[in-house]
Formats: C-alpha cells, sequence, structure tokens
C-alpha cells in the first residue's frame, strides 16, 4: 500500500516471497530482508528459516515492539550466523491515505464487549502508530462507551511498560489521543455518500485501495482489478473528496485532454529526434492512457449503479429523514420506496432504520406496519439485530475523561 512495487525494484529488490510460501529454492547470491508482524506464528516461521537458511545474510525487520524471549530464539536458531540486523520498524498498521490508517479488522466486538484478540490487534496498532509518529500523547475518551474505555485504559498500560521507547521530547502542547466510539452517530453510516471515493468505498467496496471490477458487465481482464491511490494517481488525489456531478464534468475534461496529447497513428519517425522524442513521451502517455480507463470505468458502473438502485430518490429520502421533521411526508416517502422493485433490500432496510431512529417515538408513528412491509419483501431478516441495552460506563456524560 505505501510504496509500488514499480518503486521496490527501483530500489534493486528484485523477488518477493512470503515467509510461508511452500517450495522456495535456496538462492545464496541473494540477501534478505524479511518485514513481518511479531506474531508467534511469524517467529515461528522465521525460526525455521534460519535453520535451514535459503539466502546469504538476512536482515530482519518486525512492525512492532518484539518479546526478549523472541529475540532469544530467532539468535539461537541462528546456527550459521546469517542474520545481520534485528530491529524494530513501528509500522503495523495500513497506511490507506496520509491521513488516514487501516487496521484491516471486522467485528471488533461481540455485542458492547471487545473481542479480547481484536482489542489486543488495535491496541498494538494504536502504539504502533504512536511510535512511528514519535507521539507520547495524553489520551482521552468517550466516557458513555466501555470499549472506548478499554482501549484507552490498553493503551495506557503499554506506553507504561514500555516507557523508554515513549521517552520523545515533550511539546509544549501535549498531543492528544482521543479515543471516541462510533457507534455513538447511528445515523451518518445508515446515509449515502455522493463523494467520489466515498462513493467506490459503498458501492464498489475498497479493500487497501484496491477495487473488484470483476462483476462489472463487459469489463475487460485488465480493468477487473484497478487501484485507486492518492499517492500514484493525481486525478484520484485531486478529485477524492469532489462530488459526483463535479467528477463527470472533471473526466470529461481528463479524456479531452488525454484526445490532445494521443500520438497520431500514423505519426513520422523520420530522424533519431524523432524517434528519441516519442520513447520518452510514450511512458506519460502509456501512463495517462490507464488512468482515463480506469476512471472511466469506475465513473462509469458507479452512475451504472445509480441509475439501477434509484439512489437519487434514496439520497434525497434519507437527508428528509434525517435533517427535517415532518413525519407525515416522511412516512409517505418510506411507503412509496419501499414499494419500489428498483429499491434493494439494504436501501430498504437502511431507510427503515433511519425512520425508527428519528420517529420510532412518535405519537403516529407507522414503524409497525413498515418493519412488516419489510419483511414482506422477503430475505430482510439479515439486517435485523436485537442489542441489549447496556449502562452508561462511569456516569451519565458523554464528555470525554482524561486517562
Amino acid at each position: 500500500v505505501v510504496y509500488t512495487q514499480s518503486e521496490i525494484l527501483q530500489r534493486e529488490v528484485y523477488l518477493f516471497e512470503r515467509l510461508d510460501s511452500p517450495n522456495r529454492e535456496p538462492m545464496k547470491h541473494l540477501k534478505a530482508i524479511c518485514f513481518l508482524r511479531p506474531t508467534k506464528e511469524n517467529v515461528e516461521l522465521l525460526v525455521q528459516e534460519l535453520r535451514r537458511p535459503k539466502y546469504s545474510v538476512y536482515f530482519i525487520y518486525f512492525s512492532n515492539v518484539i518479546s526478549k524471549s523472541d529475540v532469544k530464539a530467532l539468535a539461537e536458531a541462528d546456527e550459521q550466523e546469517v542474520v545481520a540486523e534485528v530491529q524494530e520498524f513501528y509500522g503495523d498498521y495500513i497506511a490507506v491515505n496520509p491521513h488516514v490508517f487501516s487496521l484491516n479488522l471486522l467485528g471488533c466486538c461481540r455485542g458492547r464487549s471487545w473481542d479480547q484478540a481484536q482489542l489486543t490487534r488495535t491496541t498494538q496498532g494504536l502504539t504502533a502508530l504512536l511510535l512511528s509518529l514519535k507521539k507520547c500523547p495524553m489520551i482521552r475518551y468517550q466516557l458513555s462507551s466501555e470499549p472506548a474505555k478499554r482501549l484507552a485504559e490498553c493503551v495506557k498500560q503499554v506506553i507504561t511498560k514500555e516507557y523508554e521507547l515513549f521517552d520523545f521530547r515533550r511539546t509544549e502542547v501535549p498531543p492528544l489521543l482521543l479515543i471516541l466510539d462510533r457507534s455513538d452517530d447511528a445515523i451518518t453510516p445508515l446515509l449515502n455518500q455522493w463523494t467520489y471515493q466515498a462513493m467506490v468505498h459503498e458501492l464498489l467496496g475498497i479493500n487497501n485501495n484496491r477495487i473488484d471490477l470483476s462483476r462489472v458487465p463487459g469489463i475487460s481482464k485488465d480493468l477487473r482489478e484497478v487501484v485507486l491511490s492518492a499517492e500514484n494517481d493525481e486525478f484520484y488525489a485531486n478529485n477524492m473528496y469532489l462530488n459526483f456531478a463535479e467528477i463527470g464534468t472533471n473526466i470529461k475534461n481528463l479524456m479531452e485532454d488525454f484526445q490532445r496529447r494521443k500520438p497520431k497513428e500514423q505519426q513520422k519517425l523520420e530522424s533519431i529526434a524523432d524517434m528519441k522524442a516519442f520513447v520518452e513521451n510514450y511512458p506519460q502517455f502509456k501512463k495517462m492512457s490507464g488512468t482515463v480507463s480506469k476512471h472511466v470505468t469506475v465513473v462509469g458502473e458507479l452512475s451504472r449503479l445509480v441509475a439501477e438502485r434509484n439512489l437519487l430518490e434514496v439520497s434525497e429520502v434519507e437527508q428528509e429523514l434525517a435533517c427535517q421533521n415532518d413525519h407525515s411526508s416522511a412516512l409517505q416517502s418510506v411507503r412509496r420506496l419501499l414499494q419500489s422493485p428498483r429499491v434493494s433490500e439494504l436501501d430498504a432496510a437502511r431507510l427503515v432504520m433511519l425512520y425508527a431512529l428519528r420517529y420510532e417515538r412518535h405519537g403516529s408513528s407507522g414503524l409497525p406496519a413498515l418493519l412488516e412491509e419489510l419483511r414482506g419483501r422477503g430475505g430482510t431478516d439479515r439486517y435485523r439485530k436485537v442489542t441489549p441495552g447496556w449502562g452508561q460506563a462511569g456516569g451519565s456524560s458523554d464528555a470525554p475523561q482524561d486517562l
């Protein structure tokens, strides 16, 4: 995600392998750089590797803090003394954008409590981020959230235990780690988004900056999976936060610019200078051609889904539910969309959820009838989830608390 394969090749790294790949051939003429998480499984794989080394020298980098016992196990396995270096290089998270990171976790909680393994992983990722940014923060968390409190306590424990690692130069205003519970805002995740990156994520799905387009009707082989990264795609970097209407205009401008730069089919190469100019310009043309094809395909598929799922009208009703206070009109609009075959099962369920959040206690609430209509559409039970109520953690205030 951070480094493209082309950029790595420019650093004279020519072979990419996984430690758990079977049947790797010995290549004693090569040096190996190992970058891995300090898990028990990875340490054991590395121990097995060092007992029968396939490369001449090993430079080992762990993405987080590694225990002394694991370092000892590696040292004992290195009987042929092939390890040149062992370091901690804190990058135990996925850097999606310059200001967004992810741990690629799904379902962190069971009900309203942390899954212990996910809590441990989240703590590791968060402390690695702090170490890579060289921050020893003051921690505040949302008082009404028990998961936020647990995470804050775990991060604080790591900072206390590894106090030497977190001994950074003090600043006049200490950095702040603010931990909020996303479930505190139930409405925003139910609304359709209309900026480029958010629409792609919502309608197509982004996984580590990769988009699977294999289900797009008539898609070419080269475009079944595309990468959208602001680091390597200037058009995406400039348009990722713009509204969908603006994207259409900018795509048109991109195509016109591409047409102007496109080499003429019968371009004459009559001299060495002509050939040199063609060779110099061709990579840029090829890159621009890929950018145009990619974004035209992505925007075209977004447009198709918006029309197919009637998302313009669905989104209008969502905004009415979230921002206005006209119960009669809202109920009528939701009922009309529930009866439309173009509205997807997911969008129908989300509309009823929004209605319930806003008007469940209204004197003329039509929620029971809407739920009945939702059930009548068939297959919507998988969106129903009953979570027992839980008390406030440490009081009724939602104000963040210091740790």
